[in-house]
């Protein structure tokens, strides 16, 4: 294997892990200020940079994957859903905070579901971080396996 291929794997990594908290900022940002933000990351910086890490090993895993794989036959299934599990997480934390803006939407109680397990959501989104880590990884050893 090619270092380039390690490398773009990393960079790629890095990227989404970034992209995900720009994401974050972003969401958080629009609904309640850039202060709100800042405080919301720093009651649960533990939980965001984890969940945006873990994403980020799953975007590095997924591209050198692809590069062994050469077609694209990667694990792009469990990419989605483990990437919408951990942006849908990060911004549940503070949803509760869209009950100023949407309760004659009727939503009022979703978000009050949302504020009672925002804790549990966090974890929720880790065990899918970590599940596809582990795919992604068996997927590698075992195409590296059968390679050989």
């Amino acid at each position: 294997m090619s270092d380039t291929i390690y490398l773009r794997s990393f960079l790629y990594g890095i990227a989404a892990s970034a992209i995900l908290l720009g994401v974050y900022f972003g969401v958080l940002t629009l609904v309640s200020g850039w202060s709100f933000a800042q405080n919301e990351f720093t009651s649960f910086w533990y939980f965001i940079v984890s969940l945006a890490v873990g994403f980020g090993i799953q975007i590095g895993l997924y591209t050198y994957l692809k590069e062994l794989i050469k077609g694209g036959q990667g694990s792009g299934k469990i990419l989605g859903l483990t990437a919408t599990t951990s942006t849908a997480t990060m911004i549940s934390c503070c949803t509760h905070y869209l009950a100023n803006l949407l309760p004659i939407l009727g939503v009022a109680g979703v978000v009050t579901f949302v504020t009672q397990y925002q804790r549990e959501l966090f974890w929720v989104g880790l065990l899918f971080n970590l599940g596809g880590i582990a795919y992604m990884a068996h997927r590698i050893f075992s195409f590296r396996r059968l390679s050989l």
